[in-house]
């Protein structure tokens, strides 16, 4: 494994429900060209992006409890692959550690996925008794490519899963570990204005 926990911004996701989570045909594009962290994040336009550089770059909805993160990090491992990490997933050390931020989380499900680049490990998990007093859902996957690791974190609301799993499932698909990474895998399948409930 990567590493599994960083910061949340608990603010961001504390935010009150919008009425509707627009996912417009425009998307927005942010490439890091640094030697030592490149990577391409292709995300609807209406969510808006804060950090990158050497730290992590956040992409958030100003209207809706949606969140992900993406950190670049040393990789420890030369030898890592989605397979191998799948394999020797440690499900209880990993519960335990999203506990001390999520109290009560339990991962739901591993597997491998992919990204616009190639493949990456994946768990999915939920906490019914987190600090925004609201049930949260997290989408974590990660990779390693050219001793970099890559984790990319997502967060929503339970309640809004329906509707923010599609805009989830977009990020991931079209995020790339190379700055020239091409977009867009899944655009076709984003409606124009998905609407929230609670």
């Amino acid at each position: 494994m990567i590493r599994c926990l960083h910061a949340l911004t608990l603010a961001i996701l504390a935010m009150p429900f919008g009425s509707t989570l627009a996912v417009a045909s425009d998307v927005s594009v942010t490439r890091s060209i640094l030697e030592d962290r490149p990577y391409t994040l292709v995300y609807p336009s209406t969510m808006q992006a804060s950090g990158g550089g050497a730290d992590p770059l956040t992409i958030n909805h100003p209207q809706a409890p949606l969140q992900c993160t993406l950190e670049v990090i040393p990789a420890e491992d030369s030898d890592w692959s989605p397979e191998s990490a799948l394999a020797r997933l440690d499900q209880e050390s990993l519960t335990a550690q999203w506990a001390e931020t999520f109290p009560g989380f339990e991962i739901d499900s591993s597997g491998i996925t992919s990204y616009e680049s190639g493949r990456a490990l994946i768990y999915e998990g939920t906490s019914e008794t987190s600090p925004m007093n609201m049930p949260i859902s997290l989408v974590h996957t990660e990779t390693v490519s050219s001793g970099r690791g890559y984790i990319l974190d997502c967060f929503f609301a339970t309640s809004v899963t329906a509707n923010a799993r599609p805009i989830v499932n977009f990020i991931v698909a079209n995020f790339s570990t190379r700055s020239d990474g091409d977009c867009c895998v899944g655009v076709a399948r984003l409606d124009p204005d998905i609407p929230f409930s609670e």
